[in-house]
C-alpha cells in the first residue's frame, strides 16, 4: 500500500508545481514551504524554491536552498545548473562553469546547460580566479545608467574609455539590477573600440545571460564575431535569436529588421545565396522601401541570374534599381551618370566626412617617391594576378614601394610571390581606417594607389582621409567612386573618352598604351583535348568565362540568337553557383535553346585555367560589364575575344585590350552587329586560324601586354602628377 504522507507530499508538490505555472508564485512558494515542514529533504521543492528566489534576485536565499538540495542528492543535475546561473549573475564564472559542467556529466540533454556551456567557459577562461566563497554585491546609492551611457559616447582615449568601463564595473556592483545588461553590454562596446575582442565577446554573452533577448546585444555580437573571422557563429547567433518568441513584438520590430538584414548580407558572402535571399525576402516584408536591404538583394539576384531582377517587389523598377550597389549598377546600366550616381549614394550613406589629412601635391621632399598600395586583394585574386609583375619592375631608384594589406593569407606561393615584390609590407587587417590612414601619412607615402575601390572587402574611409598627397584608383573598381580625395583613375584614350571625364569625379590619368597590366610570367599548362570536356570535334565553342553576375537577360538573349543561328555550336560558361546554373539552363529553354548547348565549367587552377581558354574557339563579352581580367586571360591563351563596347568605362576594358594589339574588327558598337559578327566567325573557321596567328605574333613579338612598356608609362605619369603637369 502507498505510504499516505508520501502521497499526501506528491499532491502538495502537484499543486504548488501549477500555481507556479499559472503565475501565482506567492501560493506556489508556500506550497513548497509547506512541503518542507514535512520533508526537509525534498529535493523538487529545495530546487523550485532556490528557482524561484532567483527570479526574484534573492540570491543568499536561493543559495541556501540550492546548496542543501545538492547535499541531499548530489545527482539532481537541474539544482547545479539553476546554481550555476546564480554565479554567472555574479560574475564568479568559473564556479558557474563548474556547475554547468557537472550538470552536463549528470544530465547531457540538459538545454539550458548546454546553450551556455560555450559562453561560461570563455567567461571562466576570461576572469581571475574565483574567491573561495561567493560574495553578493552590496546595493549603494544607485549610478545613473544615462550619465555613464553619455560618458561611453563621448570617450574617445584609451584613459577616457578605460575609465568609463571601471565606472560600469562599480555600476554592476552598486546598481539596478534590472538593468545590469545595459551595462554588461556598454563594457563590451567599449572593450570593443579598444580592439579587445576577446573581452568584447564575454562581456557581450554575459549580456545575453542575463538577458537572453536583448536584441541590440545579438546583433552587435554577430558582428564581432563576423569581424573575427568566425561567420559561422555570427550566422548561427543571428538565427538564434530570430527564434526567440520576443523578437515578434511590436517594439522590436526594428531589431529583427537589422538582424535579418545583416544575416541575409552574411549569407550571401558565404556563397548561401538561397538562405541569403529568403533572409532579405523577409527583411524586405518588414520594410519594402529599405535601401540597404535592396542594396544587396539586387546583386544577390544578378549572382543568381533570377531575371528579372526586381521580379516580387510591388514598385516600380526605377525606385528599386536606384538603390542598387556601385558594383551591381556595373552590370545593370551603361549609362555612366546612373553608374556616378550609385557611388555617390553609396559615399554619402557609407563614407564618412573627413578633412585631407595631406594637402594634394604635398612634397615630401623625398629622393625616392614612396608609392603605397591598398588592398585586401592581395593574395590569390583577379587584381593581383594582373598587378604583381607591375610591382616586380618598378624602377627602385626612383621608387620605393609599400603595400598596406588586409588580405587573407591563403597559404600559396602567389601570396608569398606578391608580398615579396614589394619593398615593405604593412599588415593592416587589425588596424582601423583611422590607424591605417594614419599610418599612411607617418610613412610620408607620396602617392596611394588604391586598388579596391568599390568593391567587396573595401574600406574606403581609409582614402576618404586623405593620408597622401596623390591618391590614384586603379583597377579594382572600374567606373566613377565618388570617393573624397581620389584625385585619379588610370586610363587610355579608349576607355576614357573627354565626353566620359564629366561623369567621373576623379581625374584621368592617360596612360599612351594600355590603361591595364597584365603578368608575364603566367603558366599555361598543356592544352587538353577537346573530349576532355565533352566536346566533339565540329562542334564551334563560344565560350564566357565571366563572373555570372555580368549576365543580363539582354546579353543572353544575344548568345541565344547567335547559337540559334549556328546549329553546331555550344556556349560553355563558368559554373558560378547551382542557382545561376538552373536559371540559366531555364532561360536557353525558355529561348527554345535545348540544355545540352550549354556547358559549364568549373574552377581549376590558374595554369589549367588558361590552358581551358585554348580549347575554345571564340570568347563572347559581357555587356555592359566586359571581362577584365578574364579578357585578359583570354588573348594572353591565344583566344580571339569579340567584345561589346559602351558609353561606359566598365563596358569598353576588353575593347581597350583589343585596339592595343590592332584587333579593333573584334570591337562592335551595337547588339546586332554582335551577334552578325559571332554568327560569321563561327560559320568561317579559316578567319578564327587567322585572328590566332596575330594574337600569337602580337605576343611574340612583346606588343601583347608588355609589363615593361606599362610599368615606365604609369611612373611618368605619376611623376607628372606629383610635378603637377597632368
Amino acid at each position: 500500500m502507498a505510504n499516505p504522507a508520501n502521497t499526501m507530499i506528491s499532491a502538495m508538490i502537484d499543486q504548488a508545481l501549477k500555481d507556479h505555472g499559472a503565475g501565482r508564485q506567492e501560493q506556489a512558494m508556500a506550497g513548497f514551504q509547506t512541503v518542507l515542514q514535512h520533508d526537509s529533504g525534498n529535493v523538487v521543492a529545495l530546487y523550485m524554491l532556490g528557482a524561484m528566489h532567483t527570479e526574484r534576485e534573492q540570491y543568499q536565499a536561493a543559495l541556501q536552498y540550492l546548496n542543501h538540495a545538492i547535499a541531499v542528492n548530489g545527482q539532481f543535475a537541474q539544482s547545479y545548473q539553476a546554481r550555476s546561473v546564480i554565479y554567472s549573475k555574479l560574475g564568479h564564472y568559473k564556479s558557474a562553469f563548474h556547475d554547468t559542467q557537472t550538470a552536463l556529466r549528470l544530465d547531457p540533454h540538459l538545454d539550458e546547460a548546454r546553450k551556455n556551456y560555450e559562453t561560461l567557459q570563455l567567461l571562466a577562461e576570461n576572469t581571475a580566479p574565483s574567491k573561495t566563497s561567493v560574495t553578493l554585491p552590496v546595493k549603494a546609492t544607485p549610478l545613473s545608467l544615462v550619465d555613464l551611457i553619455e560618458q561611453t559616447n563621448r570617450a574617445s582615449t584609451l584613459p577616457q574609455m578605460e575609465q568609463t568601463i571601471r565606472h560600469f564595473q562599480d555600476f554592476l556592483m552598486n546598481g539596478e539590477a534590472s538593468q545590469a545588461h545595459l551595462a554588461l553590454f556598454s563594457i563590451g562596446v567599449l572593450h570593443h573600440k579598444l580592439n579587445r575582442n576577446h573581452d568584447a565577446e564575454a562581456y557581450f554573452r554575459h549580456a545575453l545571460l542575463v538577458k537572453p533577448d536583448f536584441f541590440a546585444c545579438h546583433l552587435n555580437l554577430g558582428l564581432l564575431l563576423e569581424r573575427n573571422n568566425r561567420s559561422e557563429q555570427a550566422v548561427a547567433q543571428w538565427e538564434q535569436a530570430l527564434q526567440l518568441p520576443a523578437i515578434n513584438l511590436p517594439e522590436h520590430g526594428d531589431d529583427k529588421l537589422k538582424i535579418t538584414t545583416n544575416l541575409g548580407r552574411l549569407l550571401e558572402v558565404l556563397n548561401e545565396y538561397e538562405r541569403a535571399e529568403n533572409a532579405l525576402r523577409e527583411a524586405l516584408r518588414l520594410d519594402p522601401d529599405n535601401g540597404p536591404v535592396l542594396h544587396h538583394w539586387i546583386h544577390l539576384r544578378q549572382k543568381q541570374c533570377r531575371w528579372p531582377i526586381t521580379e516580387g517587389l510591388d514598385r516600380p523598377d526605377r525606385d528599386v534599381l536606384a538603390n542598387a550597389s556601385p558594383i551591381a549598377m556595373l552590370g545593370l546600366s551603361d549609362d555612366p551618370a546612373a553608374q556616378l550616381s550609385a557611388g555617390r549614394h553609396f559615399v554619402e550613406t557609407k563614407v564618412e566626412s573627413h578633412p585631407r589629412m595631406v594637402p594634394f601635391r604635398h612634397d615630401y621632399g623625398h629622393q625616392k617617391l614612396r608609392i603605397g598600395y591598398l588592398s585586401s586583394n592581395l593574395s590569390m585574386h583577379a587584381v593581383s594576378l594582373l598587378t604583381v609583375e607591375l610591382y616586380e619592375t618598378h624602377d627602385r631608384n626612383l621608387f620605393e614601394t609599400h603595400a598596406f594589406c588586409w588580405s587573407p593569407e591563403d597559404g600559396t606561393p602567389f601570396r608569398q610571390r606578391v608580398k615579396s615584390a614589394f619593398d615593405h609590407v604593412h599588415l593592416v587587417g587589425g588596424l582601423t581606417d583611422e590607424q591605417t590612414a594614419e599610418l599612411i601619412r607617418s610613412k610620408e607615402i607620396d602617392i596611394v594607389v588604391d586598388l579596391q575601390g568599390l568593391t567587396s572587402g573595401a574600406r574606403p574611409n581609409i582614402v576618404a582621409r586623405g593620408p597622401a598627397p596623390v591618391q590614384v584608383a586603379y583597377l579594382g573598381y572600374p567606373g566613377p567612386s565618388a570617393l573624397p580625395y581620389v584625385d585619379y583613375i588610370v586610363a587610355d584614350s579608349f576607355i576614357m573618352s573627354p565626353e566620359l571625364c564629366l561623369h567621373f569625379t576623379e581625374k584621368p590619368l592617360y596612360l599612351p598604351s594600355l590603361f591595364q597590366v597584365s603578368d608575364r610570367k603566367r603558366q599555361i599548362s598543356a592544352v587538353p583535348p577537346r573530349s576532355q570536356f565533352g566536346f566533339d570535334e565540329g562542334d564551334f565553342i563560344f565560350c564566357a568565362f565571366n563572373n555570372n553576375h555580368k549576365f543580363t537577360p539582354e546579353l543572353f538573349g544575344s548568345w541565344m540568337r547567335i547559337l540559334r543561328a549556328t546549329p553546331h555550336s555550344v556556349l560553355w560558361l563558368l559554373e558560378d553557383n547551382p542557382w545561376s546554373k538552373a536559371n540559366l539552363l531555364a532561360a536557353a529553354a525558355a529561348h527554345g535553346i535545348a540544355k545540352q548547348r550549354l556547358r559549364f565549367a568549373g574552377r581549376i587552377t590558374p595554369a589549367d585555367y588558361l590552358a581551358r581558354f585554348a580549347v575554345a574557339d571564340l570568347f563572347l563579352d559581357t555587356m555592359p560589364y566586359n571581362a577584365g581580367t578574364t579578357a585578359n586571360d583570354a588573348l594572353w591563351a591565344g583566344l580571339p575575344l569579340l567584345t561589346l563596347s559602351g558609353h561606359t568605362y566598365v563596358s569598353r576594358m576588353a575593347g581597350s585590350l583589343l585596339k592595343s594589339i590592332g584587333l579593333e574588327e573584334l570591337i562592335t558598337f551595337d547588339a546586332e552587329t554582335y551577334e552578325k559578327t559571332a554568327i560569321r566567325l563561327a560559320e568561317n573557321p579559316n578567319e578564327i586560324k587567322i585572328l590566332r596567328d596575330r594574337i600569337h605574333t602580337a605576343k611574340e613579338q612583346g606588343k601583347l601586354f608588355n609589363t615593361d612598356t606599362f610599368t615606365r608609362e604609369f611612373e611618368a605619369a605619376l611623376l607628372a602628377v606629383l610635378k603637377g603637369s597632368v
